[in-house]
């Protein structure tokens, strides 16, 4: 789970700090770089498992410079920043298993990472370059500091349950020895000895990356949960697709192998009891129920087992019983029934972000939509088990359909901001909150002005009368009818 992250160089998120709870929503404009915070997310869980360049060329770059890594780098003008950096804090899972499946154990599960990442030109080359690792860290964060770090709302029972162990030493370090920067990885699990060193200028990849379960069990498990984190691109063609009795049995990340994901969990159940049949039902009984609140006429949902062909396929029938394949649903209904499959995944954990979930839904399904983005993410009430997986939903929108029907305190806003970078003006994006919700209060994040908020309350603006006969007359528009008019909100109002 991660409940704060600071951006400083990356895209135009030159100075950001963000605090998350278990269900965020990042409201703002087109192009205003609320995506560029997923694209961060993205490329710190890159780096858990990737080599630097390959992490780096995984995340978009919005300047379809393919290949050159400087793009991430924030600019300004012709001014490309020297360096990038992240400073994550994250609660990570308490046990996990490493490449080789040897089991791992954390000292302590609520942690901070930090990264800083240079830009590396190589000379011998024609090659567009690389990366340089600065920096690396990973330091606990104590059960006594525990309460004033996660300041979302939750009850004693619910961080005892996630923070636990003690540590009073770095599990990952960053020293110079006579000008040679060096990356330390410390022992750990009760290990003693000198620290493994390596040279920062000559690693392809972080410390974290490379860390097992012998030697370094609590940077394993923040390996794993760095991993976990996943952004959703929900794609309709890859969720129509049969799936074949090999596919894997986890939802990707395009939506693809959701008929193979549900049969999997319903299977799943009925090795956990002793009536199969009533298992599998039940399962298919829970998705059904979800997607009734988003399609009133639904009463059944399956998973059709084809063994001449051996693909499975996604059905759902009506209340006259008219079967409907994948292949006949809408593009909303698709990307609803995903996201109903994954709340009942009880391997889900991590953090999963979505770009705008409201895409294909009716505005009067959008209630819908954010009730079940809000069960997927753990309950801060209830200690974790499992029954309240720890995982996180971070979505982005730019929708008031969305906006004024969220629970005020997971709104952030993104928004265009000017600032001082290194004595020179630059344009970036900052987050906002809203007056007296947690944010303001325990974090005095910035928050936004009612003004900002016009666009998401008010999202038409009126129309200025015409003022040249030559203009040709527009048609009138449906919000123009006057017998509509008593329906609309007033500007005038705010």
């Amino acid at each position: 789970m991660l409940t704060r992250l600071k951006i400083k160089g990356f895209k135009n998120l030159v100075d950001v700090d963000v605090s998350f709870g278990a269900f965020t929503c990042i409201a703002g404009a087109n192009g205003v770089g609320k995506s560029n915070l997923f694209d961060a997310i993205r490329l710190l869980s890159a780096l858990a498992d990737q080599s630097l360049i390959d992490a780096a060329l995984s995340v978009r770059d919005e300047g379809s410079r393919t290949g050159d890594v400087r793009s991430l780098f924030h600019q300004s003008g012709a001014h490309i920043a020297e360096a990038m950096s992240f400073e994550a804090e994250m609660i990570v899972p308490a046990e996990g298993v490493d490449d080789l499946g040897q089991r791992a154990k954390a000292s302590i599960t609520f942690l901070r990472y930090g990264l800083t990442l240079a830009y590396r030109k190589d000379e011998m080359s024609r090659s567009l370059g690389g990366l340089e690792l600065l920096r690396e860290e990973l330091t606990q964060i104590n059960i006594g500091d525990a309460r004033e770090n996660l300041p979302f709302p939750h009850t004693v029972a619910w961080r005892n349950s996630a923070v636990k162990g003690r540590r009073t030493s770095s599990f990952i370090s960053t020293e110079s020895d006579n000008g040679t920067r060096l990356i330390k990885v410390h022992q750990d699990g009760g290990l003693t000895g000198r620290p493994r060193q390596l040279l920062a200028t000559s690693l392809p990849r972080t410390a974290l990356s490379v860390a097992n379960a012998a030697e370094s069990p609590t940077a394993l498990l923040a390996r794993r949960e760095m991993q976990s984190w996943r952004l959703l691109m929900l794609e309709p063609a890859a969720m129509r697709r049969p799936d074949e009795f090999t596919a894997p049995t986890r939802l990707g990340a395009d939506g693809s192998h959701l008929a193979a994901t549900l049969a999997y969990l319903a299977r799943l159940k009925a090795h956990e009891t002793a009536d199969n049949d009533a298992s599998v039902h039940q399962i298919y009984g829970q998705v059904a129920n979800r997607l009734a609140k988003l399609i009133d006429d639904v009463r059944k949902v399956w998973i059709d087992r084809d063994d001449r062909r051996e693909l499975l396929t996604l059905f759902i029938a009506g209340e006259d019983g008219t079967a409907h394949s994948a292949r006949a649903l809408s593009d909303g209904t698709l990307r609803f029934l995903a996201l109903a499959v994954l709340e009942l995944d009880p391997q889900l954990q991590g953090v999963l972000c979505l770009e705008e979930p409201e895409n294909g839904i009716h505005p009067q399904r959008i209630p819908a939509m954010l009730e079940l983005l809000q069960d997927i993410a753990v309950d801060p009430r209830v200690p974790i088990g499992p029954d309240n997986a720890l995982r996180q939903v971070i979505v982005n929108t730019h929708a008031p359909a969305v906006v004024q029907q969220l629970p005020e305190d997971s709104l952030v806003v993104a928004e265009p901001r000017e600032l001082i970078d290194q004595g020179r003006p630059v344009r970036a994006v900052g987050f906002s909150c809203l007056p007296g919700t947690w944010r303001d209060i325990a974090v005095h994040m910035p928050t936004v002005s009612k003004g900002r908020l016009l666009a998401y309350l008010n999202p038409v603006a009126p129309v200025e009368a015409e003022t040249s006969r030559s203009k040709p007359e527009k048609p009138r528009r449906v919000i123009d009818r006057p017998d509509l008019q008593p329906y609309l909100p007033l500007f005038e109002q705010l």
